[in-house]
């Protein structure tokens, strides 16, 4: 997993600015828990939220009060972003991460109630201990939430059956799951999508509902919908169900299908009924010789990777 990180060992911080309030976020990559990394796809979520907060299900007026639960918060970053947006978030991981993830929560929350002072737009963040399967932990988050979101927390097999009912049980028939993750094995990847699509409506989000800088093709945001629990009859899935992505249907806005074999999904009220148009990821001007921070990012990624997978003889 060593070859998979993206933030630079010595990097002790992350500064993130979401919704013009400047984040600040310790991290320790050197620890060897991966929860007290600042993730790619936490960063890549809470951007989608904010370019989507205008109008449409992820605005403030309609998420203001809405209980939401991270699953492994880690540094706290998706949770965070709930928060600004109103929600009352509780944000949970193992033991081992808790005190990072309760001292970054707790020093963000300070410095926006003091450049907020009396302002009611901030909802809370609370951080709690929840190991997936742990019936005591569960029972004492009080589910069912109206959102479960979590970021990078798919990367091993064995974890995933865990998660899934961990899901379920912190579900209610309303609850929206909102999940983002980085694919780095196409094996867990599909076992993942399988076992989702058995027991959920899953829904890719597209690329160009997400914002145009924090993208990348290897990180997926996807929108889950509980099923009725005598439909979800088993755990695993066969392999071969296809996943839909969450479309806006030009007949929606008036226009003509294109012939381009893609349907419109009824879920239009997801987002803020723009027409949704794939986009490709944005060129950097490597002449120039200046990269932001997040390409920066991007490009150790795939360095990382190539190394991995490059076997020297």
């Amino acid at each position: 997993m060593e070859a998979d990180r993206l933030n630079s060992p010595s990097t002790s911080a992350i500064i993130f600015e979401v919704l013009g309030h400047q984040l600040h976020f310790s991290q320790d990559p050197n620890s060897k828990h991966l929860g007290t990394t600042v993730w790619d796809a936490s960063m890549v979520l809470v951007k989608f939220l904010e370019k989507n907060c205008r109008k449409g299900r992820f605005c403030p007026s309609k998420l203001k009060g809405k209980r939401v639960i991270e699953l492994g918060a880690g540094c706290g970053v998706a949770g965070f972003g709930m928060a600004l947006l109103g929600c009352d978030v509780v944000s949970t991981d193992q033991t081992e991460v808790l005190p990072l993830l309760m001292r970054n929560v707790e020093r963000n929350t300070s410095r926006i109630l003091q450049e907020n002072p009396g302002s009611d737009s901030f909802g809370s963040n609370q951080v709690a201990e929840l190991n997936w399967g742990n019936d005591v932990h569960i029972k004492a988050v009080d589910p069912p939430f109206d959102y479960i979101i979590g970021t990078d927390v798919v990367y091993a097999e064995h974890l995933l059956e865990p998660l899934l009912r961990t899901m379920l049980a912190l579900s209610g028939p309303k609850t929206t799951i909102l999940l983002g993750y980085e694919i780095r094995s196409t094996n867990v990847h599909e076992k993942m999508l399988h076992m989702w699509k058995r027991n959920f409506e899953v829904k890719i989000i597209p690329k160009a509902k997400m914002d145009s800088k924090y993208q990348h093709p290897s990180i997926q945001l996807f929108i889950l919908r509980f099923k009725p629990r005598e439909e979800s009859i088993e755990i695993m899935t066969p392999v071969g169900q296809q996943i839909d992505e969450v479309e806006t249907s030009k007949a929606e806005h008036g226009e003509e299908e294109e012939g381009d074999g893609s349907s419109g999904l009824d879920e239009v009220d997801d987002f803020d009924g723009e027409k949704v148009k794939e986009e490709s990821m944005p060129v950097t001007n490597l002449q120039k010789g200046k990269l932001g921070e997040w390409e920066a990012r991007r490009y150790g990624s795939m360095a990382a990777r190539l190394l991995r997978d490059v076997k020297i003889t």
